[in-house]
């Protein structure tokens, strides 16, 4: 009978994702808008061949959305066609006319299909005259049945990142809104005009380089997000989809060279940061690359790789603001906060776009905010610069008046005395800064490492393990606790001495290395006992694989001291993602899970149920 309830319950488990259902969406009165994201469900199209009469068919290979709240479906950048699927009720009382929103302009297909056999297109490679409703996002009408409820599908397709927020809209509260953010959009690009006006101005003035890359940034960053929020496509080029298909990536790509020509020129970074120069020139060359590849390549391979340029940009430019301004520089403590502003965003976004955070409000308009606070606090970085060169002018100035009233003899042996006091103090404060962190080092490895192995400790690997399960409750994550046990090494320890076991030990470390990933922890508890810390897991089954190897890499034949060994291990797993469970409870699991592995005859693994 217990055998009965096992498979019966396993069966239930294999079903469940597969016959899952979602509920319908239920419209009562007051309600004027729904975020549809978590009530939708899913169908990947990896050939993009499927019709509607197909995936009608394939109905019960829908998969929930798995989201909750208002964030946004985010399959990163695929190449496959995805069919969306909801059900909408609606009480007698409910207006029977909405209107259905998919918030992001740079979608290349969107086709709708509604229950009353409506079929309309979208996308930017559309004119957007071909548009259901004239509107900077791809918004359908959408009429609810006077009895029963009513079943929207959507084919969705797209080079660049597949981001779908799904909104329905009661049609007057839709243009409430409509209005509200074509307001702050045209503020926001109003702003970036004005002041790269302004730059120009002092451009033609001053003309200083500096200025006219910064126009030129301004200029490329307008373009981007002209493209990005879909302005550019509803009013500045509305019969030319070609182009508002490459502005987006195109665009910033742009604002992503002159900014790096700008932060080069504005902190003079080949002479005050030379080692980060080099790369700030290498990846102004590979966003200007960027700007030519969907002419030649694929758009999606263009897409990607702007995405991961501006993040490494992102962490160069921050870095270069940062030691020009521990280094003094005028101007580098401002510039420092404006760039990591847009720059953070620039990460988000790019980050976003790799389907690595989660989309919401923030992830969503990173780029629009950081690069609004970006503006004018570089504002004021160039005002800052005028200032600093003024000064630096008037120093040289009254020092030149004072070099002449000073005797030519002893000015140089003052300045041949200071530059060698100040040499030697140098030096020493050099080599005691120098000692001191190696020492520091020394006594960080010493804390946290093995000596034997090499490998973390016990008390570097309960920080570890707290670490990793306290950012598994926050981003609903998974973590593993994998605990490894030396089979027969007592007996190989017994019959060969110390020496034999402490190369054995020293070999299973570095196998250990060779076979983790480098975000895992590996630690040795004490004697023949070792434990693993993985982390980013998108379900137990990638523990498993990880133990398999762990198995299998351990478990290959050695020589050690020229006497041939073959040493197993069995292995117990617990899994974690959230709850209350403490670190000494989860590494309690995974050791009766170990010795489940033991007793079912070693050299495999187990995991806790």
């Amino acid at each position: 009978m217990p055998r009965i309830s096992v498979l019966l319950f396993l069966l239930c488990c294999w079903l469940c994702p597969f016959g899952a259902s979602i509920a319908a969406v239920r419209l009562t009165p007051g309600v004027t808008s729904l975020a549809l994201a978590a009530e939708a469900a899913v169908l990947e199209d990896p050939s993009g061949r499927l019709s509607l009469a197909d995936v009608q068919r394939r109905g019960a290979d829908f998969r929930p959305s798995q989201l909750q709240g208002d964030a946004a479906i985010n399959f990163g950048y695929s190449s496959s066609a995805w069919w969306l699927r909801f059900t909408v009720e609606a009480d007698p009382a409910v207006p029977r006319d909405w209107l259905l929103e998919v918030a992001f302009p740079t979608l290349d297909s969107v086709e709708y299909f509604g229950s009353g056999g409506e079929h309309l297109s979208a996308g930017d490679h559309l004119p957007f005259a071909a548009r259901p409703l004239p509107h900077r996002n791809f918004a359908f009408p959408l009429h609810l049945s006077e009895s029963g409820a009513s079943t929207v599908w959507l084919r969705v397709a797209s080079e660049g990142t597949l981001t779908i927020p799904l909104r329905l809209w009661q049609t007057d509260e839709f243009w409430k809104e409509s209005l509200t953010s074509y307001s702050v959009l045209a503020v926001y690009f109003g702003m970036l005009l004005a002041l790269a006006m302004y730059n120009l101005l002092l451009w033609l003035s001053l003309r200083d380089q500096t200025y006219l890359t910064y126009v030129l940034f301004a200029t490329s960053m307008a373009v981007g997000q002209l493209s990005f929020n879909g302005l550019g496509n509803q009013f500045l080029w509305p019969d030319w989809p070609a182009w508002g298909h490459f502005a987006y990536t195109g665009g910033f790509a742009a604002a992503g060279l002159f900014g790096a020509v700008f932060t080069r020129g504005f902190l003079h970074t080949r002479r005050n940061v030379p080692r980060l120069d080099g790369a700030v020139t290498g990846l102004a060359a590979l966003f200007a690359i960027c700007m030519v590849v969907p002419l030649i390549a694929p758009y999606r391979l263009a897409a990607i790789l702007v995405s991961l340029t501006g993040v490494t940009f992102s962490m160069v430019a921050v870095l270069a603001g940062l030691r020009c301004w521990r280094n003094g520089q005028p101007g580098a403590r401002t510039f420092l906060l404006a760039w990591t502003l847009l720059l953070l965003g620039v990460a988000v976004v790019g980050l976003r776009n790799l389907n690595l955070l989660p989309t919401n409000f923030f992830s969503f308009y990173a780029l629009q905010i950081g690069s609004a606070l970006e503006m004018l606090l570089l504002s004021f970085a160039l005002a800052d610069r005028i200032n600093g060169l003024r000064h630096e002018k008037d120093a040289a100035q009254s020092e030149a008046l004072a070099t002449k009233q000073q005797l030519v003899g002893a000015l140089q042996r003052s300045e041949a005395s200071l530059e060698r006091r100040v040499t030697e103090r140098t030096g020493e404060l050099e080599a005691a800064n120098a000692q001191l962190r190696e020492n520091e080092r020394q006594l960080q490895a010493l804390a946290h490492t093995d000596t034997l192995t090499g490998l973390a400790n016990r008390l570097l690997f309960d920080a570890r393990l707290q670490q990793s399960m306290q950012l598994a409750r926050r981003s609903h994550g998974q973590i593993a606790v994998l605990l490894v046990d030396l089979d027969h090494f007592k007996a190989v320890n017994d019959s060969y001495g110390h020496a034999i076991g402490d190369e054995v030990l020293r070999s299973m470390a570095d196998r250990f290395r060779a076979t983790v990933r480098e975000v895992d922890t590996v630690a040795r508890l004490g004697g023949d006992e070792f434990a693993i810390v993985l982390t980013g897991l998108s379900s137990g089954a990638d523990a498993e694989h990880m133990a398999q190897k762990v198995v299998t890499n351990l478990g290959q034949p050695m020589r050690v001291l020229g006497v041939p060994l073959e040493i197993g291990v069995s292995i117990g797993i617990a899994l974690f993602s959230s709850g209350d469970l403490s670190p000494a409870e989860l590494l309690r699991r995974a050791d009766q899970a170990m010795y489940a592995a033991k007793d079912a005859g070693r050299g495999c693994y187990r995991v806790f149920a």
